[in-house]
C-alpha cells in the first residue's frame, strides 16, 4: 500500500511552540514554519501551480514500456508522468470498471458500494495485460516533476483528511502506529468499522486519538463525497484534466502539522487569511483565534526576521555553534554533508571530547537542514572522526532523535568506522533552493562601482525626475541604514531640504538586507518605481 499521502506528524519528546508565516505575493506563496522561534521548514507554491502530491487525474497511457514494466500517461505536464505496476494497487480492475460506468452517460451510478468489485490484480503481473495505449485511466500523482522527470504517479487513489486517509475500493481499516495505547487503537478499529461505508478502507491518523465519534463520522462523510463527486465529473471530463485538486499548500500544510502548541499562524493576505481561518474552526473551532492578517508596512518575513535565518541557513556553508560549520554540496545522485569543527577549540577537552561536541550539535542542524530544504534521496554526513564506538552509537541516537519530527518517511543507518551516515528520505517534490548568493546590484557584477561621492547628486536627480516628471505626491526611499542616516540627519537634512524643495511627502526607510549604495524609489501606492 502507497505510504505517500500518510504524512503523520510524529510525537514530540519535547513540547514546542510553533508559528506559521505566511507571505502570499502575486507569483507564490511562501510558507514558513518556525519552532520556538527557528526556521525548521520553508514551502513554495507558484500561482496557478499544477501536479501536486495528491491531485487526481483523468490521463490517457500514452506508451507502455515491457521492460520497465510501466507506463507513461499523459495527464497535461509537458513530460509525460510516469506509472509503475506495482504502483497500480491491488484494486485496479475494480477502479477501472468504475472508470468506464462513472464515464457512461448513460449510467446512474452514484455511489462506489453499488459497484461489484473484480478479483485482485496479480503482483507478478505484467502491464501489458492490463492497460493498452490510448486507455483512459484514473491517477493520482505520488511525486511531483522533479528536474528532467514528469510527475510519478499511483492509481492506488487516497483523499487526506485531518483525522485519516480515505481509500476508495479497500475494505481495510488501519491504525496509526504512533497510537501507542492498545485500548485507543481498539476503540478506533471498531468506531471506524461501524460507521465506513462499503467499498471504503480507512487508515486512521495520530491526529483521531481520543476524538470523537461525531467528529470523525463528519469527516468521514466528507472524504467519501469529496470522491463520490468524481462520478459526476467523469462524465463531462476528457482526458487528460484534473479531477480532483489536493487544496491550497497553506492548508495541507496545517492539515498535517497543525498540534495544540501552534501559537500563532500569520498571513499577509485577507483572502488567504479567511481560507485558513475556515479550515482551521473546522478541526480545532476553539484556536481559531490564533489566525491574523497582518497589517505592517515592512515585508512579512523581514518584520518577523525569517529573511536573514533564509540568508543563513542556505548556501553551500551553514554556521550553527562556536564556529563550527556544515558544508552542503549537491549532486543529481546525492547530497554530501561536511561537518568541520572549525576554529572551535576548548582547553583542556581532548580531541575526542572536541568532535563528539560537534557531531552532536551537527546532528540537530542537520535535521533540520534536511526539513528546511526538503533533501530527498541519499544524504551522506561525514562526521569528525571518532574513535571510541559508544561516541558513535550517541551521535546516530542524537540523529534518530533530532529526525523524530520530521513527517517525511525516511532512514538512518548507524555510522561506519570512518564516521560516515548514510540516511535516505523520501522525496515527492522539488528540493528547496535559495541562492544566497547576491549579484552586487551597484556594480552589477563588474566589480566596479561608480564613486559614493556622487550618490547623494544620484539621488537628488531621481527624486528631481519623479515628481517633476512622473507628477508623484509621494516618494518613498529605501536605502541601507548607513545611508538612511546621512539623508536624515539633523532638522536641515537632506530629506527634509528636498521635501521643501519639491513641496512634496518623503519617507526615508531603513532595510538592513540593502547593499551600501542600492536604493529603491517606491509611490504613495507602495508601487515600485523603476528606471
Amino acid at each position: 500500500m502507497s505510504e505517500i499521502f500518510i504524512k503523520i506528524l510524529k510525537p514530540l519528546s519535547i513540547v514546542v511552540s510553533s508559528d506559521l508565516i505566511i507571505d502570499v505575493t502575486p507569483s507564490e506563496v511562501v510558507i514558513a514554519l518556525l519552532e520556538d522561534k527557528r526556521l525548521v521548514e520553508l514551502t513554495r507554491e507558484k500561482s496557478g501551480a499544477k501536479f501536486a502530491v495528491g491531485d487526481i487525474y483523468l490521463g490517457r497511457v500514452k506508451k507502455i514500456m515491457p521492460s520497465l514494466n510501466a507506463a507513461f500517461i499523459d495527464v497535461g505536464y509537458e513530460k509525460d508522468a510516469f506509472l509503475h505496476y506495482l504502483d497500480m494497487g491491488p484494486q485496479f480492475a475494480t477502479l477501472n470498471k468504475f472508470i468506464k460506468m462513472a464515464s457512461s452517460k448513460k449510467s446512474k451510478i452514484t455511489s462506489l458500494s453499488k459497484i461489484q468489485s473484480e478479483p485482485d490484480i496479480d503482483k507478478e503481473g505484467k502491464i501489458t495485460d492490463i492497460l493498452k495505449t490510448g486507455q483512459n485511466i484514473l491517477v493520482q500523482v505520488a511525486k511531483e516533476p522533479i528536474s528532467t522527470k514528469g510527475p510519478r504517479l499511483t492509481s492506488e487513489l487516497s483523499i487526506a483528511g485531518r483525522n485519516m486517509v480515505l481509500m476508495p475500493f479497500s475494505e481495510k481499516v488501519s491504525i496509526s502506529q504512533k497510537i501507542e495505547s492498545a485500548e485507543e487503537k481498539n476503540r478506533l478499529k471498531k468506531l471506524i468499522q461501524s460507521i465506513r461505508p462499503r467499498k471504503y478502507g480507512v487508515i486512521v491518523r495520530t491526529a483521531a486519538e481520543n476524538k470523537m465519534v461525531a467528529e470523525l463520522d463528519q469527516e468521514l462523510k466528507k472524504l467519501v463525497e469529496t470522491f463520490e463527486s468524481i462520478t459526476q465529473k467523469l462524465k463531462r471530463a476528457t482526458a487528460p484534466s484534473l479531477i480532483v485538486g489536493e487544496m491550497d499548500r497553506a492548508s495541507a500544510l496545517l492539515r498535517d502539522i497543525y498540534h495544540p502548541n501552534f501559537n500563532s499562524i500569520i498571513v499577509n493576505d485577507a483572502a488567504v487569511c479567511d481560507e485558513i481561518s475556515e479550515y482551521l474552526e473546522s478541526i480545532a473551532p476553539e484556536k481559531k483565534k490564533i489566525v491574523k492578517l497582518y497589517k505592517g508596512g515592512q515585508p512579512i518575513f523581514e518584520h518577523f526576521g525569517i529573511e536573514k535565518q533564509i540568508k543563513a541557513s542556505f548556501g553551500k556553508t551553514v554556521s550553527f555553534k562556536n564556529g563550527a560549520y556544515l558544508i552542503i554540496e549537491h549532486t543529481e545522485a546525492f547530497h554530501v554533508i561536511d561537518v568541520n569543527s572549525g576554529n572551535r577549540s576548548k582547553a583542556g577537552v581532548d580531541q575526542e571530547t572536541n568532535a563528539l561536541e560537534v557531531n552532536l550539535a551537527a546532528a540537530d542542524e542537520i535535521a533540520r537542514q534536511l526539513r528546511l530544504r526538503d533533501m530527498g534521496g541519499i544524504i551522506v554526513i561525514d562526521f569528525i572522526d571518532m574513535h571510541v564506538n559508544e561516541n558513535r552509537l550517541k551521535v546516530y541516537e542524537r540523529m534518530k532523535e533530532a529526525m523524530a519530527v520530521d513527517r517525511t518517511k525516511h532512514n538512518i543507518l548507524p555510522l561506519s568506522k570512518f564516521c560516515l551516515m548514510q540516511i535516505t528520505r523520501q522525496r515527492v517534490r522539488p528540493e528547496e533552493h535559495v541562492d544566497t548568493a547576491e549579484v552586487c546590484p551597484t556594480c552589477k557584477g563588474s566589480g566596479k562601482v561608480t564613486p559614493s561621492v556622487l550618490l547623494v547628486d544620484e539621488l537628488e536627480s531621481k527624486v528631481n525626475f519623479i515628481f517633476k516628471e512622473l507628477n508623484k505626491n509621494k516618494l518613498i526611499i529605501k536605502v541601507h541604514p548607513y545611508v538612511a542616516a546621512y539623508l536624515t540627519k539633523g532638522f536641515w537634512s537632506l530629506k527634509n531640504k528636498w521635501s521643501l524643495k519639491f513641496m512634496k511627502r518623503i519617507v526615508v526607510e531603513e532595510v538592513p538586507s540593502l547593499s551600501m549604495l542600492e536604493y529603491h524609489f517606491y509611490d504613495e501606492n507602495q508601487d515600485e518605481i523603476i528606471f
